[in-house]
């Protein structure tokens, strides 16, 4: 098992990071239980758009109520999707509020803790190239500078 892998499946290491890729999480999570989704946002704009993508995503029930709330609520039951622990791999959102993605980031954080506490992985991954969000390096990739 790969260090990222172990560190993938460490439910108390669970919270909202950033990388710079998206192969090295998908080569890590292959043959674990962990349940691994992609969220593409490019093109979106607001949370309209933003709660859309992520329900169709992640596959919400038709419960779901499109607000900040009911995403929490989602994101905290999730016994619709498979897997010992999540990995929701968020992709694009250049174009998002920065209002906007601070709740989204609180949302994730919050949703992160109710899952260690209960002894399940979850990870809200951004993938951020140009290291733009101020969040923490998910790893550092090899051959990368200290």
């Amino acid at each position: 098992m790969g260090k990222l892998t172990q560190r993938l499946s460490d439910a108390t290491r669970s919270g909202v990071y950033r990388s710079t890729g998206t192969a090295e999480i998908e080569d890590a999570v292959r043959g674990t239980r962990l349940d691994l989704a992609h969220v593409a946002l490019g093109g979106v704009e607001d949370k309209d758009g933003l709660l859309g993508r992520l329900a169709q995503a992640l596959g919400f029930p038709e419960w779901f109520g499109g607000n900040w709330d009911a995403l929490e609520d989602c994101l905290c039951d999730l016994a619709w999707r498979p897997g010992d622990g999540h990995v929701v791999v968020l992709d694009g959102g250049d174009a998002l509020g920065v209002d906007d993605m601070g709740v989204l980031v609180d949302v994730l954080s919050s949703c992160a803790a109710y899952w260690a506490e209960r002894g399940r992985p979850f990870f809200a991954v951004f993938v951020d190239p140009q290291h733009a969000l101020a969040l923490p390096e998910l790893f550092r990739a090899k051959g990368a500078a200290a």
